[in-house]
């Protein structure tokens, strides 16, 4: 992360809803977030760190569910350098269209605590509302940080699943499924 960055809030933090011809103006930040996440200990998919070519594959496969226009990735700037990001999984059987799940919430180790996570959440709120989703649903490793965001943001628990995935130290977790009505 760039040194100029402080650590007060990060209050000309802005958000974009990357398009899918965007998207390679934006996978090596993206990437970087993601490995320096995982090395956190963030709970994501990945056991151990990827290595960058892991990482950019991840982000490789999240990109044709752009061009379906079945997601939406928004990413946040700081200073010109991303510093975040979450996405929007919008694709869903005609029965279901009416929800979104939020997914991959991801702020650099260096910049969090700082406002980026709740501002991304709620420009993808936004964005939901405006695509005419009614309901909000996530999943989260009980106990970590972003339930309490997430909670704050009026997402309310709906169960906590044992066991539900192996943390980055092999040890099993549980997790939250939450939602919101919006």
């Amino acid at each position: 992360m760039d040194p100029t960055i402080t650590p007060q809030r990060l209050t000309a933090c802005t958000v974009e809803d990357v398009k899918a011809n965007q998207f390679d103006q934006v996978v090596g930040p993206l990437t970087d977030i993601l490995m320096a996440c995982v090395e956190q200990g963030a709970s994501i998919g990945f056991l151990d760190t990827p290595n960058t070519e892991d990482a950019f594959s991840f982000w490789y496969g999240v990109s044709g569910s752009l061009v379906s226009g079945g997601r939406r990735l928004l990413v946040a700037r700081f200073a010109g350098q991303i510093v975040g990001t979450v996405q929007l999984v919008l694709a869903a059987p005609a029965n279901g269209r009416h929800r979104a799940e939020i997914s991959k919430l991801l702020v650099h180790p260096d910049v969090r605590r700082k406002g980026v996570a709740r501002v991304l959440m709620q420009k993808t709120e936004t964005i939901a509302r405006a695509d005419g989703r009614s309901l909000l649903f996530l999943e989260t490793r009980t106990g970590d940080a972003a339930e309490s965001l997430y909670s704050s943001l009026g997402f309310e628990l709906a169960g906590i699943v044992p066991a539900y995935a192996r943390s980055t130290t092999g040890k099993l977790s549980d997790s939250s499924f939450m939602y919101k009505r919006i």
